[in-house]
């Protein structure tokens, strides 16, 4: 599989994962779908030069394609470009931003810490409390 920043790096590419998220964002009723000639028409763009783009968006996992006949529509599919939002973030992210998101990541580690001590003390005193009500008392350590 090609890297995704190679993938990216190619602006035709990018202009396809454009129309691609257009389209996500704003037609509900297409659950984001658009035909192959329809990128043509969108880009101008000729439609062996949009299929081999479309081919190494669809290796890379960018998108997804559905066949309908001889038809090909194609969706976005953004979960890989997670992997160059969490390079590119440090880069365009003020201190105040990290140290927010720091801080904030913070409360929710000390307040899922907490969750999961009650949960465990808890779960803990329940099971206690079970053995000690089906195990006879002549067996226990008291």
């Amino acid at each position: 599989m090609a890297d995704i920043f190679d993938v990216i790096a190619d602006a035709t590419r990018r202009d396809i994962l454009g129309v691609l998220l257009d389209r996500h964002a704003g037609d509900a009723h297409s659950a984001g779908e658009i035909s192959v000639s329809e990128i043509v028409a969108t880009l101008e763009l000729s439609q062996p030069t949009v299929s081999k783009h479309l081919k190494v968006l669809r290796d890379a996992g960018l998108v997804a394609v559905r066949e309908e006949g001889q038809h090909r529509y194609y969706r976005l599919d953004a979960e890989p470009l997670e992997a160059v939002e969490d390079w590119i973030i440090p880069f365009v992210a003020s201190a105040a931003d990290v140290e927010a998101l720091n801080a904030e990541l913070a409360d929710e580690t000390r307040e899922f810490a907490s969750t999961v001590g009650k949960v465990f003390a808890d779960t803990s005193h329940r099971v206690t409390t079970a053995v000690e009500r089906v195990t006879p008392r002549k067996w226990r350590r008291d």
